[in-house]
């Protein structure tokens, strides 16, 4: 009977054990097909895949309507850029301190959303990729934005503001050279706008000292 009783335990171990590492098998593989899904990459890959996208079109013949190469990255980098305001804006509304610092990133949230829209438009009617996250390095310096707190995390908001706004004053300086009219006029037109956000954010530096 003890006999019985035994082998009837260790079949049932057996099976749990099986029943286990089926489970554990099945774990893995989702995880596994989840990971590779397009849908979760990382904002980083948001980046790249537009990069790729647009130089597959040109690989591919399907042609890049005024689609110079110098065109197509100012086009990325402009995006990227402009997502990055757009979400350190919003931290900072709700982060910052001094009154004045909330005020100029509502103007950077409204700002660069409505640049980014027309740039979408443009990119669209050009068959150009956009990110539609902003990139690695971007997300690093929002995720260190948020590690502050008081009025150290206002220093840290300006102070990124205005190494931004310098980057991307020489971005879209270098489009005014550009011989697509459209990307052109679209640096053009944001220039004054981007110097504005400059000028502010450096009186802004300085009153924070």
């Amino acid at each position: 009977m003890c006999t019985v009783f035994n082998y009837l335990i260790i079949t049932k171990k057996k099976t749990d054990m099986k029943k286990n590492t089926f489970m554990l098998l099945i774990l893995t593989g989702l995880f596994y097909i989840q990971s590779c899904n397009p849908n979760n990459r990382t904002a980083d890959d948001s980046v790249d895949q537009a990069m790729e996208q647009n130089e597959n079109m040109t690989d591919g013949n399907q042609g890049l309507m005024g689609g110079e190469d110098d065109d197509v990255d100012f086009a990325v980098k402009a995006a990227n850029s402009g997502l990055k305001e757009v979400r350190a804006g919003e931290v900072a509304q709700e982060k910052a301190q001094d009154q004045r610092v909330k005020d100029y990133a509502a103007m950077m949230v409204q700002d660069h959303s409505k640049a980014n829209e027309e740039l979408k438009s443009l990119a669209a009617s050009k068959n150009i990729t956009l990110p539609t996250a902003p990139g690695e390095d971007h997300l690093e310096d929002i995720s260190d934005l948020n590690s502050h707190s008081g009025a150290d995390f206002d220093k840290e908001y300006i102070g990124l503001m205005v190494d931004d706004h310098q980057e991307a004053i020489d971005l879209f300086e270098g489009a005014e050279d550009s011989e697509d009219a459209e990307i052109r006029a679209f640096a053009t037109k944001n220039l004054p706008v981007l110097r504005k956000h400059l000028e502010e954010a450096e009186a802004l530096e300085d009153s924070l000292d």
